[in-house]
């Protein structure tokens, strides 16, 4: 970001928001019940089963291959 546009931007307004560092979506069946969770952060996709407590994880590059190698064409 351009400091000169940062600067500008902060004398406009006292209070800013903190973007978040991840997103986390829950993942449900037909029957609308929580399957799963899915993380997704700046560096890296991680997923966890409902009733698991540790999260399985794989950095952009893996998945980037991953996804080329393995995806799908859709529409969305």
């Amino acid at each position: 970001m351009n400091k000169k546009l940062k600067y500008e931007r902060n004398k406009m307004a006292k209070n800013n928001f903190r973007l978040p560092k991840f997103y986390e979506l829950e993942i449900v069946n037909e029957k609308s019940r929580v399957v799963g969770k899915i993380r997704i952060k700046p560096n890296g996709i991680l997923w966890k089963s409902r009733s698991s407590r540790d999260w399985l994880g794989v950095n952009l590059e893996t998945f980037t291959a991953f996804m080329k190698e393995k995806g799908m064409k859709l529409k969305h």
